[in-house]
């Protein structure tokens, strides 16, 4: 019943710009299956009452349907599309933006023993599990309050919470959990992802970022990987090309300066190592992108 009821609280209350009344709280519909698009995560909870989702983080591969939730604790280049989706029954899915200061302040409050025990070694980034009745009925009762104004303010932060708790103590909680504390190893990984993202354009030592992280080269290697799934070289090649992307939407026709601005001095090696992540070389793909966007804005007119 309550997998019934997220379908039809889904589909009621989801906006084009899937934002809602709710702040953090996020409903997605997809009508069809799209092929797979290069993006980031964010560092959210991801819930699917209907159609299937994929994501593609490095090698590994995530995979969730009905009743299946997606936590992201690090904002990660992901590659991602909905495989099962039709105009008859779209894809829905239940988003909750992951706050690392809502997570610490209930690891404060918990009781000893309230929080299941840290298994060794620092969780993957993203981790995909079957949602238990109680975080489903949470997450139920959280979008009820999308049509009681009256209630929302007061409520929505208690059951927010609630939502949050249910996973932290549920099945991939150490993945959760580790975002709200400052010392753990996958803080450690997610300030070097930050440094990298900020510094994506400049060529720079892992062991500089090792040091930076606060771990030795060989700690924040392990940890890097077991997070992200690539290594720091392999992740700032995602960065930089997800950014020559962008960026060639609107500068169509500067390839080599795209290439030069995200850190590629070598035009051959950028449009070499462009075609292997997107299928095609920049100049053919900043052409199927900006008639992409010339019929979206078209159909939209």
């Amino acid at each position: 019943m309550c997998l019934e009821e997220l379908r039809a609280l889904l589909a009621r209350h989801v906006r084009p710009d899937w934002t809602t009344a709710i702040d953090g709280v996020l409903i997605s519909k997809v009508d069809r299956p799209d092929p797979p698009t290069p993006s980031t995560s964010g560092t959210i909870l991801a819930v699917i009452a209907q159609g299937a989702k994929r994501l593609a983080l490095g090698d590994r591969i995530y995979e969730y349907g009905p009743g299946q939730y997606l936590v992201a604790s690090v904002d990660l280049p992901v590659t991602g599309h909905f495989t099962r989706a039709d105009p008859e029954r779209p894809a829905l899915g239940f988003g909750l933006v992951l706050e690392p200061a809502a997570v610490a302040e209930l690891l404060l409050q918990a009781g000893p023993g309230d929080v299941p025990r840290a298994g060794e070694g620092v969780p993957s980034g993203i981790a995909v599990s079957d949602a238990s009745p109680a975080l489903l009925d949470a997450v139920v009762r959280l979008l009820r309050l999308l049509d009681e104004p009256r209630d929302r303010a007061v409520l929505a932060p208690m059951v927010k919470r609630e939502v949050l708790w249910r996973v932290i103590t549920g099945e991939q909680g150490a993945t959760v959990r580790q975002l709200g504390l400052a010392d753990s190893g996958l803080s450690h990984v997610s300030r070097a992802v930050r440094w990298i993202r900020e510094h994506y354009a400049q060529p720079f030592r892992v062991e500089d970022v090792a040091r930076m992280s606060g771990m030795s080269v060989s700690a924040f290697h392990r940890n890097f990987q077991a997070v992200t799934a690539m290594s720091p070289i392999q992740f700032q090649k995602q960065i930089r090309l997800q950014e020559a992307r962008l960026l060639l939407a609107t500068h169509p026709g500067d390839v080599t300066g795209v290439g030069r601005r995200v850190g590629y001095d070598n035009p051959s090696q950028f449009s070499r190592e462009y075609r292997r992540r997107f299928g095609a070389p920049p100049s053919r793909d900043a052409a199927r992108l900006r008639d992409a966007g010339r019929a979206t804005a078209g159909a939209l007119g």
